[in-house]
């Protein structure tokens, strides 16, 4: 028998079975069970490396993103064999062990002994967090059962998909709790580079980018080297699960930037990033465009990012520009977290859904403009969410928070620091013959000397605010979670 816990909506899985009686049927049919080279508790090697793999989903333990960093998360995603899915046991003693990954050179570990804790890697030392004991179950399978909680690792609510979490729960054997440990015998693959000097795989990100197959189905990293990379980036639609990581020090470190403007281009065409894959990510650099709009005359917007990916993730990047900096897109769903945009007029806009989390959001220009120019589809319940972020500019008093660029614009500022920036009396106002009153535009419990309230500042009330959080925003029909 195969326990099992209680899932929401009180459904009992018997994935088990199910999967049982797949196996036998295939049998049954003459079909053919290729064998793995695995081990179990009482033969680890500690001097091999191992893809550990799920019982449940058949994919791998994954250091998510290719992280280098404490605190990086455990995840699971189809099995590649890179050195970010692999694995060594080093032997500390009394039956434990910790489990080192190959790309990071840390050790895996249990943040605390709660049920559903998100496990992690950190820096090795004698923490019990860190200690794991492998358990036999049955079919060749091992669970890792923690020192500090004696929870085992689990693949949290059974998950099937890519980027689903390991967590920790009770032990109950469960298929999502069972593991199997594959040998592998060499370093298979390593994430290609970019560096402007030639000293990487490529010298350019579009050339990168380039290399990845057409109709992508498993997450490409391409890290980049501190540098400038002066040119338009495009990733087409057909190459999917695409992640851009900076490898410097500080996101301005890796600087793609090009100086195209709308007097010769137009708006959406004057981009130096489009981004057309879905489920694409950035982290760790600087997407900027540098056309100087003081010269321009007429056709002054200049678009550092056009986003038209559903399912995009931007976290600890820099958008810099002046008038439109950064074009969220018909049909994307973007999350943006720890991260910086810059401009002068309009500079977050478009008619895609977006979650700005712990953003700094500043307004540069001496005479000021407004923020956000959101044109949000009247059938689209969600625009813009400013979330828990910091509003500054280089003036007082004259910055507005937003005007419709369409008549059912949509934008929430919540929870979120406002400087003295912000035009206090009116901060909302009308464009293209759209009056802000008419457009969706609200604030709830926001603070800071920009956050005062007045008759033309329209405040959420809490019950209404509950369908306006980060998740409610980004689930769509899939119920995506990036955070």
């Amino acid at each position: 028998m195969n326990p099992v816990r209680n899932r929401p909506g009180g459904r009992l899985w018997r994935l088990p079975a199910i999967i049982g009686l797949a196996l036998a049927l295939a049998l049954a049919a003459g079909v053919a069970v290729s064998a793995v080279t695995t081990a179990n508790a009482a033969t680890i090697d500690t001097g091999a490396w191992y893809v550990i793999v799920n019982r449940n989903s058949g994919k791998a333990m994954d250091m998510w993103e290719w992280s280098t960093a404490d605190g990086g998360n455990l995840r699971q995603y189809t099995r590649t064999d890179a050195v970010n899915q692999q694995f060594q046991f080093v032997d500390v003693g009394a039956g434990y062990y910790q489990l080192k990954n190959r790309n990071s050179g840390k050790v895996i570990a249990v943040p605390s002994a709660t049920d559903g804790a998100q496990v992690i890697q950190t820096t090795a030392s004698t923490d019990t967090k860190q200690h794991f004991a492998v358990k036999d179950s049955a079919g060749g399978y091992v669970r890792f059962i923690s020192r500090h909680s004696g929870k085992a690792l689990d693949l949290w609510e059974w998950s099937v998909a890519d980027g689903g979490m390991v967590a920790q729960y009770a032990d109950l054997d469960g298929y999502n709790q069972q593991w199997q440990m594959v040998k592998v015998g060499s370093v298979t693959t390593t994430p290609p580079t970019v560096a402007a000097d030639g000293t990487g795989t490529y010298s350019t990100v579009q050339a990168a980018i380039n290399a990845v197959p057409t109709n992508n189905t498993t997450r490409r990293v391409i890290t980049i080297k501190p540098g400038t990379y002066r040119e338009i980036v495009t990733i087409p639609a057909n190459k999917p699960y695409i992640t851009l990581q900076g490898l410097g020090s500080s996101p301005s470190q890796v600087n793609i930037i090009n100086n195209h403007g709308a007097n010769n281009y137009g708006t959406f065409n004057s981009a130096t990033v489009f981004i057309n894959g879905h489920d694409f990510t950035a982290t760790n650099l600087q997407f900027a465009n540098d056309f100087d709009e003081t010269n321009a005359g007429s056709g002054t917007q200049a678009v550092a990012v056009n986003d038209a990916a559903d399912r995009s993730t931007f976290d600890n990047v820099r958008f810099i520009g002046d008038q439109d900096t950064l074009l969220v897109n018909s049909g994307a769903r973007s999350y943006f977290v720890n991260s910086y945009i810059e401009g002068t007029v309009d500079f977050i806009f478009g008619d895609g859904t977006a979650v700005f989390n712990n953003c700094s959001i500043y307004e540069k220009r001496s005479t000021s403009g407004p923020l956000t120019a959101a044109r949000t589809p009247s059938t689209q319940t969600y625009g813009f969410l400013i979330y828990r972020s910091t509003i500054t500019g280089a003036v007082a008093g004259k910055t507005q928070l937003g005007r419709p660029w369409g008549p059912a614009a949509q934008v929430v500022y919540r929870e979120s620091n406002l400087s003295n920036t912000i035009a206090t009396s009116q901060p909302w106002i009308d464009m293209s013959g759209n009056p802000w009153q008419n457009a969706r535009f609200y604030e709830y419990k926001n603070t800071g000397p920009g956050a005062t309230v007045n008759s033309n500042r329209r405040q959420m009330s809490d019950s209404m605010a509950a369908n306006y959080t980060p998740q409610k925003y980004l689930a769509g029909s899939d119920g995506w979670n990036p955070m």
